[in-house]
């Protein structure tokens, strides 16, 4: 199979939520060897991933020199944790393949996302970004041209539109590496919003395209036979943290979000999730897969994992 996978930006992190640069290395270098071992059985995998964590670090850097320097804009944050974790995909993943004794090479996309200028998300930022601040630190910022609002006794945070992602820009060169044999880390962070302007041309704004919104659009740009979005449980859970709990195994779009209209699977957490999967299948997606990055393989095979299939 063409396999997309998936991964939160908490993925590459350390398991107590650490950005320490050894902390990323070590999450990579696992994630890597789950990776290799789907190489090593036949499928070619292309890999996204979130970057909130990433870009939270960035955003507290530019904040505490903000009266020093200006911050740079949100697309330059999200371009700049593209080539860092995909640099150290690129280091891990060539580790993994030589380790495993497979002859292949890996590739990172720096890759953008087209988003309409006229979106309603850029009437009403309401995506929240970065860290908490005291409203005094916070004015620093909106002089800056930020836009922050008072949340009460938390305090400030910064919100950002996050339009609906249309298409990727960079498909065409992500396809060609797939076809020559890589291995692709791609569209980090849902990509890097683009706009087309009036002239034809294309420029960043300051956004968050959704991360698995992102993975499905990149999954039907590059024909994938396979979504899988990882997380840290094998399956989605109806009923979870009840005694009635249960997996939700092989299920069809309808199915699925009937049960998240019941309120099986929050906002917060599996919801976007279970809605990717939805998606992808339903706009002619074959298989969308929800489970744990150890159990991939199984779930492809149909033996465990949320399977989403057409209807």
């Amino acid at each position: 199979m063409r396999v997309l996978l998936a991964l939160g930006g908490n993925a590459m992190v350390g398991p107590d939520g650490s950005t320490h640069p050894v902390h990323q290395m070590a999450a990579v270098r696992t994630v890597a060897g789950h990776v290799a071992r789907l190489v090593s059985i036949g499928h070619d995998v292309v890999i996204t991933h979130g970057n909130g964590p990433q870009v939270g670090n960035i955003l507290v850097k530019q904040e505490m020199a903000a009266t020093v320097l200006p911050p740079v804009p949100l697309d330059w944050c999200g371009a700049m944790t593209q080539g860092s974790i995909g640099f150290l995909f690129l280091d891990e993943l060539d580790a993994a393949f030589a380790e495993a004794g497979l002859d292949r090479r890996s590739t990172a996309q720096v890759t953008r996302t087209l988003v309409a200028a006229d979106d309603p998300a850029f009437a009403t930022p309401t995506k929240p970004v970065g860290r908490f601040l005291p409203e005094e630190d916070a004015r620093v910022m909106v002089a800056h041209g930020q836009n922050w609002v008072d949340t009460g006794e938390q305090g400030w945070r910064r919100v950002v539109p996050s339009p609906e992602p249309l298409e990727i820009v960079d498909a065409p060169a992500i396809r060609a590496a797939l076809e020559a044999g890589f291995t692709v880390v791609a569209n980090g962070g849902g990509g890097i919003p683009v706009i087309r302007t009036s002239s034809g041309r294309l420029e960043g704004v300051e956004a968050v395209v959704d991360k698995d919104l992102g993975a499905v659009t990149l999954a039907r740009a590059i024909g994938v036979d396979a979504l899988v979005l990882a997380t840290d449980v094998e399956h989605a859970v109806v009923g979870w943290g009840t005694p009635d709990a249960r997996p939700v195994e092989q299920v069809t779009p309808s199915v699925l979000r009937d049960l998240a209209d019941e309120g099986h699977f929050p906002a917060g957490s599996m919801g976007p999730k279970v809605d990717a999967a939805c998606r992808f299948v339903e706009q002619g997606g074959g298989l969308g897969v929800i489970t744990s990055l150890d159990r991939i393989p199984e779930a492809l095979k149909g033996e465990t994992g949320t399977r989403v299939v057409p209807e």
